[in-house]
């Protein structure tokens, strides 16, 4: 083994563990943009009818670009208030573990959207939300506990609505397009309200 190599990953998790409240801090203004975004977005989606493949599949994705684009501003804005390093191996260490579940979660919900014509919004959306638990659960390694919990809520809640799903179709052949109301709660209520959490809980520490 290369001894470089191991005191790097030792430096590496000491580094996480020593900021592990500085993470903590960072999550909340990250949980409550995307919030804000994901509500905005279901909100657009229901008023205007963006139904079709399509439409569906650019508001969603613009979205997650744009909230993507946020978190790293919001992630850079926080480094230079520390001083710290954007491009830490800490930081590194975080995306690694995001990135094959969130590149998996596009590639399969975006294949379905570019294949099917109308019908699969609604599998999508908890394809996305299965990933996005994944990749939550991933980074969860090098992150507060608490993205643990929050990755196994959104991949039990996928499962179980996939389940439920699926027995409606076969055994009485009900659909109904829930797509933008799936997404606006997991990717905006609950991100709102884990961020909200996350604020206050702080704040409260602060104040001790």
């Amino acid at each position: 083994m290369n001894p470089n190599w191991a005191e790097e990953n030792l430096q590496t998790i000491r580094t996480l563990m020593e900021r592990s409240a500085l993470y903590r801090r960072a999550l909340a203004p990250i949980m409550l943009f995307a919030g804000v975004m994901g509500v905005l977005a279901a909100v657009s989606g229901l008023l205007f009818h963006l139904d079709s493949m399509p439409a569906f599949g650019a508001l969603w994705l613009s979205t997650a670009a744009i909230v993507v684009v946020g978190a790293l501003l919001i992630t850079r804005r926080q480094a230079l208030k520390d001083h710290d390093p954007f491009w830490s191996p800490p930081t590194r260490r975080v995306t690694q573990a995001l990135l094959p579940p969130l590149l998996a979660g596009l590639c399969i919900g975006g294949g379905l959207l570019i294949v099917c014509n109308y019908g699969v919004e609604l599998y999508v959306s908890l394809i996305w939300v299965l990933f996005y638990g994944c990749a939550l659960h991933a980074a969860g390694f090098f992150m507060p506990h608490g993205i643990k919990l929050f990755g196994w809520l959104f991949m039990a809640a996928a499962c179980a609505l996939f389940s439920v799903v699926m027995f409606q179709e076969i055994q009485f052949g009900i659909y109904e397009v829930y797509g933008h109301w799936v997404m606006g709660f997991f990717f905006g209520v609950l991100h709102l309200t884990y961020g909200a959490y996350l604020y206050l809980t702080e704040k409260g520490k602060r104040a001790e």
